[in-house]
C-alpha cells in the first residue's frame, strides 16, 4: 500500500455506490427495536464471519450497508444457507451479487463482480458489540 493510499485508507470507500461499512444489530431485549448491540466491519464478508464466530445467530440479528447519509437493511436471507446458518466466502459474495444481478438494489452490488470484489482493498475485521 503506498504512503498515500495509507493516509487515506481504501479506495473503495470512496466509491459511493457500495456501502461505507456494514452494521449488525442485535436486539438486547426482546420486542425493542432501540436497545441493540451493533458490531461493525467494512465488508460484509467479515461482519458474518465475526457474527458465526461470536455464535450469534441469523435469526437474533438485522443487516445494514451504511453509505454516507443513510443506511439500508439487507435481508437476511440473501445470508444465510437452506439450514439457516450463515453462509461463508464466498458463497455469501456470490448469493448477494445474484441477488442484485437480479434486483439493481444498491445494498447487493459490488461483491463479486466479473471475478472481481469491490472490497479486497478492505480489511476484513470485525469489532463490537458496542
Amino acid at each position: 500500500m503506498n504512503i498515500i493510499r495509507k493516509f487515506l485508507g481504501p479506495k473503495s470507500k470512496y466509491d459511493k455506490s457500495i456501502p461505507y461499512t456494514y452494521i449488525a444489530k442485535v436486539g438486547m431485549i426482546e420486542n425493542d427495536e432501540e436497545l441493540a448491540h451493533h458490531y461493525f466491519s467494512d465488508t460484509i464478508c467479515g461482519l458474518i464471519e465475526y457474527l458465526e464466530e461470536n455464535k450469534i445467530s441469523p435469526a437474533e440479528v438485522k443487516l445494514f450497508g451504511c453509505y454516507l447519509k443513510k443506511e439500508i437493511p439487507i435481508d437476511i436471507s440473501f445470508c444465510i444457507d437452506k439450514e439457516g446458518e450463515w453462509l461463508k466466502r464466498p458463497e455469501i459474495c456470490h448469493s448477494l451479487e445474484t441477488h442484485y444481478a437480479k434486483t439493481f438494489e444498491e445494498q447487493y452490488k459490488g461483491h463479486v463482480e466479473l471475478g472481481n470484489c469491490s472490497y479486497d482493498d478492505r480489511e476484513r475485521e470485525a469489532v463490537g458489540p458496542y
